[in-house]
């Protein structure tokens, strides 16, 4: 398994509207995509001081493969509505991590 991990770093003034855009509208979308066996919205806690606040979007796909399909078949216009509507208010880093045990 794969986990498409997508770190978010907001400016607080969006927070609500965002992060009811995210429950509502673009998680859904993108699980609507068929590629993802499971997804997740976590607050990142950080010891240091940041500006922002922190999110990560985890998204769980069986293989590389089918990551992959992602990318090239509906990441393109999923990540465009985020910059429409939020533009440089939210910055995104984004990670695979490969799942190699769980318990």
């Amino acid at each position: 398994m794969i986990i498409y991990n997508v770190t978010i770093n907001l400016q607080e003034e969006i927070h609500d509207q965002w992060l009811l855009w995210m429950n509502d509208v673009h998680m859904p979308e993108v699980m609507a995509t068929g590629k993802f066996l499971s997804a997740k919205l976590v607050r990142v806690h950080v010891d240091q001081p940041m500006e922002g606040i922190v999110f990560a979007a985890q998204y769980v796909a069986k293989d590389k493969a089918t990551l992959e399909k992602y990318y090239t078949e509906d990441a393109p216009r999923l990540r465009q509505e985020g910059l429409q509507l939020w533009g440089d208010q939210a910055l995104y880093f984004r990670t695979e991590l490969e799942v190699l045990s769980e318990f």
